[in-house]
């Protein structure tokens, strides 16, 4: 037997109002009092009504849905962005479509292309696609990227520049003088930020360097390097992300370095930090606020282009760097 759905009609009848005010109450609150509003969304989940959003968009022209669209699912940064658009969206009344892209630049096209009709506003993480071609879909599209400092695009990017010089100090501090960069993919906008970061302070504090590069960004890759970190004589690794701090650091291990007496280590994001033995200092990044900078910017009645939104990471040591 087929259970009738409640309509706008039940929801009208149970509280003694109009079908247009329990209508307006999810279309249009911004007309009604508070109090009606809030009777009305009450009512309406006690019968179980549900609004049926394609007749909504149709009558608002609002979708009630943001887009997200991020490279890789499985690189632990992502998931977190992810939670934290998920519930910043849901704070709103909005719903999350996620997709990936595999680092794939057109399927980076394909997805923009897809989402940005059956969405309000699209949100891109770490976009692959060339700067120029963003601006094209800017001029036609409502997006905001993440972590791309492209100009004329509203941005949000997450720094980890202020807390990596710090963590360089602390390094520096407690004895290191031969520093390790292990960097990640070339087109990152991170990686550019956190390699300008460690060559303006090696500059600064007159330390030796060395620069290897992870490109895939895997575990993986990044344990083969460890040797190659050994042999540059290095006693402080800085690595692109936790992902690869965290396969350098087991490859350390494998060479029976004692981390942190004889070479240090600090990662970024703090994706993994929990996860790892010895616990990873790293460099903890605001994807609350970041997210929430995003939402705002697409929730606005125009995209204002050439917006830059500039969240800190903030330091946390913990048992891969020494004691001052």
């Amino acid at each position: 037997m087929t259970i009738a759905r409640a309509s706008v009609v039940d929801v009208a009848r149970a509280l003694g109002v109009s079908p247009s005010t329990v209508s307006r109450a999810f279309n249009h609150p911004e007309l009604l009092r508070a109090e009606t509003v809030v009777a009305v969304h009450a009512a309406a989940e006690r019968l179980g009504y549900v609004p049926n959003r394609h007749a909504q968009a149709l009558i608002t022209g609002r979708t009630g849905a943001i887009g997200l669209i991020v490279p890789d699912i499985t690189n632990p940064f992502f998931p977190k962005l992810v939670r934290a658009a998920q519930r910043s969206a849901e704070q709103r009344g909005l719903s999350m479509f996620v997709a990936e892209t595999g680092y794939d630049p057109e399927k980076e096209r394909r997805q923009i292309a897809t989402m940005a009709p059956q969405t309000e506003g699209v949100i891109v993480a770490s976009s692959r696609l060339p700067g120029d071609e963003l601006q094209l879909i800017a001029q036609r599209t409502r997006v905001v990227f993440i972590n791309n400092d492209t100009p004329d695009l509203a941005r949000v990017l997450l720094s980890s520049s202020t807390a990596l010089c710090q963590g360089i100090d602390h390094l520096v501090a407690s004895g290191a003088r031969r520093l390790c960069y292990v960097g990640g993919p070339v087109r990152s906008w991170s990686e550019g930020e956190r390699r300008r970061t460690v060559g303006d302070a090696v500059a600064r504090l007159g330390l030796d360097a060395t620069y290897l590069r992870d490109e895939s960004g895997t575990y993986t890759e990044a344990r083969a390097l460890a040797k190659e970190v050994l042999d540059s004589g290095a006693d402080a690794v800085i690595a692109f992300d936790d992902v690869v701090a965290h396969g350098v650091l087991d490859g350390l291990l494998v060479e029976n370095v004692r981390v942190p007496d004889e070479v240090a280590l600090i990662g970024c994001d703090d994706a993994l930090p929990i996860q790892t033995h010895p616990r990873m200092s790293t460099i903890r990044l605001p994807f609350t606020e970041a997210v929430r900078a995003a939402m705002g910017l697409i929730a606005a009645d125009e995209i204002q282009p050439d917006t830059r939104v500039e969240v800190e990471g903030v330091l946390e040591l913990r048992e891969t760097t020494r004691e001052m």
